[in-house]
């Protein structure tokens, strides 16, 4: 695969990033990871929006979004041998550029990094397991994507020593908050429900699409309400709608419930008519 760096393409194992570069030095930077289909970046816009949005929160300067929709389609047409049909997972990464080693940032422009490779697979529901660790629903960088995943990397690692394939986050109040990588809903009553942002979950694009496509509500939900849910499934750009089997070893009553199905179906139906949704 081909990657881009500042405007140039480099094979992915070859090194192209300074080794004084605030994103390895200090998580200094902001991301995006999108879904390609049949060659087409689904809902680049909204992706473009967060990532403007997350970088105005780290005070990071980012490439225009023309800048960064012609590095996205060269970075594609670049390694489109490599994906057959089209179908991909993308990535766009800004960083602080080359800096000091400490907290503050230096007088250089941002690198810009775009990368691509297959979507993942994932088979069959997914188990999760809740995380001892907090979500700080009032951190400076709540809500932000940053490449500062440290807690999601311990918290995958404790979700996967668990038997589980995803770790599910509280926030410091106790509330459901989110996942490593992922959004939650939970069917309870025949209501399907969703953390708010003000919980600290990412507004992901994901979640905001099925807030508009199905009857979801957001609500404030303890921890507790996961494992007690009729249903539950996880939704991201590269899950769209997961349906959850176990929760800490328990299995909820229903997977693949009614609510999760009518998602799935109501955002699969909409996602293929609305690629920049």
């Amino acid at each position: 695969m081909k990657t881009w760096v500042n405007g140039e393409f480099v094979a992915a194992d070859v090194p192209a990033v300074r080794a004084d570069d605030r994103g390895l030095l200090v998580g200094d930077g902001v991301f995006e990871t999108m879904k390609v289909l049949g060659g087409t970046p689904f809902a680049l816009t909204r992706h473009l929006d967060r990532l403007r949005r997350s970088a105005e929160g780290m005070f990071l300067a980012v490439p225009s979004d023309d800048d960064l929709r012609a590095a996205v389609t060269a970075t594609l047409a670049a390694n489109a041998d490599e994906l057959p049909g089209g179908d991909a997972r993308l990535r766009i990464t800004v960083t602080g550029g080359p800096g000091p080693m400490g907290s503050a940032r230096g007088s250089a422009a941002p690198t810009l990094i775009v990368t691509t490779g297959k979507l993942p697979a994932y088979s069959g529901p997914a188990r999760v397991v809740t995380v001892p660790w907090p979500r700080n629903e009032r951190a400076a960088t709540a809500g932000i994507k940053t490449t500062s995943y440290a807690d999601n990397v311990v918290a995958l690692a404790y979700a996967h020593a668990r038997g589980g394939d995803e770790a599910i986050f509280p926030n410091t109040v106790g509330q459901l908050c989110e996942g490593s990588g992922t959004n939650v809903f939970v069917g309870i009553g025949g209501r399907l429900l969703t953390p708010p942002l003000s919980a600290g979950c990412l507004a992901g694009v994901t979640r905001a699409l099925l807030l508009e496509w199905t009857d979801a509500e957001e609500a404030d939900l303890p921890l507790s309400a996961l494992a007690e849910a009729d249903e539950a499934f996880l939704a991201s750009t590269t899950r769209d709608v997961h349906p959850v089997s176990h929760v800490d070893g328990g299995a909820l009553p229903h997977v693949g419930g009614p609510l999760s199905l009518a998602a799935g179906a109501a955002f699969a139906e909409r996602a293929a008519d609305e690629l920049d949704a």
